[in-house]
C-alpha cells in the first residue's frame, strides 16, 4: 500500500524560512532510572559521584559556551550560563545530599529533586515561564547521562541538506547543527521563548518546534518540507508540493541575497524620507541580531525576562545588571525600557500579591496599573535600575498600558521623586533620558492631543490596540477572524496618534506586530510613522519596502485608504501596491 501524501503537521515558528530535504532523526535515548539503596558505609562515596558528574557536566557547559560564543557570539552564550546557573544552585545540591543521606542512590535522588522542580511549572501559563522548564529538563539529563556514564549524541552520520528531527535540541546541538550547514529543524517540544528558539534566530536556521510527536512520526531519510513561517510541517509531499517548495526556497535565497545588499544604504524613501527601523527584543541574549541586521536602535525591550524562573521579585541591582549589559553593547544606539508588563496573575506567586482569579486580566490589574499599585516592590527598584543604567548609553524609558493623563502623571511623580533619592546619594543617571509612553488603549488614542504635551515619543502597540478598539480577543478562535489591522477604525485611530504627536513635534514609533508586516509597511509610511519596531529578522525587509517607495507615493496611498468604509475597499488599494 503506498503511503499517504502531503501530511501537514501544524507547531510553533521558532524561525522563519522555508526548507526541503531529507530528515535526519537524531535519536533520544531514553534513561531508564530506578531506586537503589546505598548502604550507610558507602554514602559518602556516593555523593563524590554525584559532585563528580556535577562537574564534568559544568564543563561540559562551559565548553558549549566557547563554542557559541566563538560562533555566534557573547550575547548567545550567555545561554548556557543560565545552565550553569542551575547547574549550581545550592538548595538543588542540598536537597540531593539529603536524599542521597537517606540512601537513595545519586541517579534516583537528582531525578526526584529535578522532578519536583519541575512539575512545579507544569501550572505555570506563561509560555516564557514554562521554557525555562527546558532548561532544568536538559540539566537534569547532562548531570544523569554523566552518572551513567552514557555516550553523548553524535553528530557524526548527519549529511548535509537534511533537516534535523529531534525531541528537543540543546543550544550546543543547535551550534553543530550550523556548523553541518543543516537546512533547519523540527522539534517535539519547544516554544517561541525556548533556547532553541532564540538560537534559531541567531543563526538565521528555519525551525518549528513544538510539533509534540513528530519525532515518532518521522525517520531518517523521509523526505519533509519545513515552512517556518507558517509553522507547517509536511511529511511526505507530492511531486508537485516538492516542486512548489523548492521554487520557494529557491526564491527566499535571492530574497536573503537581495536584502543582504540593503545593509550599507540609508533606510529612506525614494524622495529621501528618512525612517528609522529599531528591533523589539525580549532579553539580553537578543542584542546581537539587533546589531548584525543593522537596526539602528531597540524600539521595545521587554523587561518581563526578570521574573521569570524565578521565586523572588527582581531587586535595583538585577535590574541595573540586566540593563547595563544592554545599554552596553548597543554602543551608543537607543535603548527604549518598558517598564515590565504583567498582570498580577503572573506575580502572586511571589507571595505579593492576594488576588483572586480575575475574570478579565486584559482588562485587569496589569502594566502600569500594577506598578503603581505596588510602587516600592516592583515600581521603584525598576525604575532606579532603569535610570541608573542611563548613564552609561542613549536609554529610553516607557510605560505601558497608559490609559490617560492621571496615570502618566503619577508615574511621572513617582519617577520624579526616585530621581531626587538618586541625586541625594549622587548615584548617576541621564538627566536628560526621554520618557515616553505606549499608546495601546483607545482611551489614550483619543486624548492624544493632551499625552502628547507631557511625554518625549510615544509608541504605538498595535496587538492591544487593535484588540481594545474591535472588542475582540485576538487568540479566541471563534472571534480571531474579526481581529483586524486593516478595520477602518484602526486605521484612523493609527493617523490620529501620529497626527496629534507631530503637532506637538514628537515622534511616534510603533512596536506591536503591525509595524513588522511589510503589507502594512507602504500605509504606515503614508501615515507618517516615524519609527518601525520588529523583531531584528524583519529588519531588512521593511527597509526594503521603504526604499521602494516614494513617500508622497505612501502618503497618496494612506489617503485613499482613509476614505474607505470596509476592509474589502481597504484591501483592493493595498494590494494593488506594485512594492519591489
Amino acid at each position: 500500500m503506498s503511503k499517504l501524501e502531503n501530511i501537514i503537521l501544524k507547531g510553533i515558528t521558532a524561525s522563519g524560512g522555508v526548507s526541503v530535504g531529507k530528515a535526519f532523526l537524531l535519536d533520544d535515548d531514553d534513561i531508564c532510572l530506578i531506586y537503589r539503596e546505598i548502604p550507610k558505609n558507602a554514602r559518602e562515596n556516593e555523593k563524590k559521584r554525584f559532585d563528580d558528574a556535577i562537574e564534568k557536566t559544568r564543563q561540559e557547559f562551559k565548553e558549549i559556551y566557547n563554542k557559541i560564543n566563538d560562533i555566534l557570539g557573547e550575547n548567545y552564550a550567555h545561554i548556557a550560563d543560565t545552565h550553569i546557573l542551575i547547574l549550581d544552585d545550592m538548595n538543588m545540591r542540598k536537597d540531593v545530599y539529603k536524599l542521597i543521606e537517606e540512601g537513595s542512590n545519586a541517579e534516583y535522588a537528582i531525578f526526584k529533586v529535578m522532578d519536583k522542580v519541575i512539575r512545579s511549572f507544569e501550572s505555570i501559563k506563561d509560555d516564557y515561564f514554562k521554557e525555562r522548564k527546558v532548561d532544568i529538563q536538559e540539566v537534569a539529563k547532562k548531570i544523569l547521562t554523566n552518572l551513567l556514564g552514557k555516550r553523548k549524541r553524535s553528530f557524526r552520520d548527519l549529511k548535509e541538506n537534511s533537516i534535523v528531527v529531534a525531541h528537543n535540541l540543546t543550544p550546543a546541538d543547535t551550534v553543530t547543527i550550523k556548523e553541518k550547514l543543516i537546512k533547519g529543524f523540527i522539534t517535539d517540544v519547544g516554544g517561541k521563548t525556548s533556547h532553541t528558539a532564540i538560537m534559531a534566530q541567531g543563526l538565521g536556521i528555519p525551525a518549528v518546534v513544538g510539533l509534540k510527536v513528530v519525532s515518532s512520526q518521522i525517520k531518517t531519510g523521509d523526505t519533509i518540507i519545513l515552512n517556518g513561517n507558517t509553522g507547517e510541517v509536511i511529511l511526505n509531499p507530492s511531486a508537485e508540493l516538492l516542486e512548489k517548495y523548492q521554487k520557494e526556497y529557491d526564491r527566499q535565497n535571492e530574497v536573503i541575497k537581495e536584502l543582504k545588499k540593503l545593509k550599507d544604504l540609508p533606510i529612506e524613501t525614494l524622495d529621501k524620507r528618512s525612517v528609522l527601523i529599531f528591533a523589539n527584543i525580549d532579553n539580553p541574549d537578543e542584542v546581537s541580531s539587533v546589531l548584525n541586521n543593522e537596526a539602528k536602535g531597540i524600539g521595545l525591550y521587554r523587561t518581563e525576562f526578570m521574573y521569570f524562573n524565578r521565586n523572588s521579585i527582581p531587586c535595583e541591582q538585577e535590574h541595573f545588571e540586566a540593563y547595563y549589559r544592554v545599554v552596553k553593547e548597543m554602543s551608543g544606539y537607543p535603548t527604549t525600557i518598558r517598564t515590565v508588563d504583567l498582570g498580577g496573575d503572573k506575580l502572586a506567586k511571589f507571595g505579593l500579591l492576594k488576588l483572586g482569579r480575575e475574570q478579565n486580566p486584559f482588562l485587569g490589574l496589569r502594566a502600569i496599573r500594577l506598578c503603581l499599585k505596588y510602587p516600592d516592590d516592583i515600581f521603584i527598584p525598576q525604575l532606579r535600575g532603569i535610570l541608573r543604567a542611563s548613564a552609561f548609553g542613549k536609554v529610553r524609558l516607557m510605560y505601558p498600558m497608559i490609559s490617560g493623563l492621571d496615570e502618566l502623571r503619577d508615574a511621572n511623580k513617582i519617577l520624579q521623586d526616585v530621581k531626587q533619592d538618586l541625586r541625594k546619594t549622587n548615584i548617576s543617571f541621564d538627566e536628560d533620558m526621554e520618557v515616553g509612553t505606549m499608546i495601546e488603549i483607545p482611551s489614550a488614542a483619543v486624548i492624544m492631543d493632551m499625552i502628547a504635551k507631557e511625554v518625549d515619543f510615544v509608541s504605538i502597540g498595535t496587538n492591544d490596540l487593535i484588540q481594545y478598539t474591535l472588542a475582540v480577543d485576538r487568540i479566541n478562535e471563534n472571534v480571531a477572524n474579526i481581529y483586524n489591522p486593516m478595520h477602518p477604525a484602526v486605521l484612523r485611530l493609527i493617523k490620529h496618534i501620529i497626527d496629534n504627536a507631530h503637532k506637538e513635534k514628537i515622534e511616534v514609533g510603533m512596536c506591536g506586530e503591525m509595524a513588522g508586516d511589510p503589507y502594512y509597511t507602504p500605509i504606515l509610511l503614508g501615515f507618517g510613522l516615524d519609527e518601525f519596531s520588529v523583531s531584528p529578522f524583519q529588519v531588512l525587509k521593511i527597509k526594503k519596502v521603504i526604499c521602494g517607495v516614494s513617500f508622497e507615493q505612501a502618503r497618496a496611498i494612506s489617503a485613499k485608504i482613509l476614505k474607505c468604509g470596509d476592509k474589502e475597499s481597504i484591501s483592493k488599494i493595498v494590494s494593488a501596491i506594485q512594492m519591489i
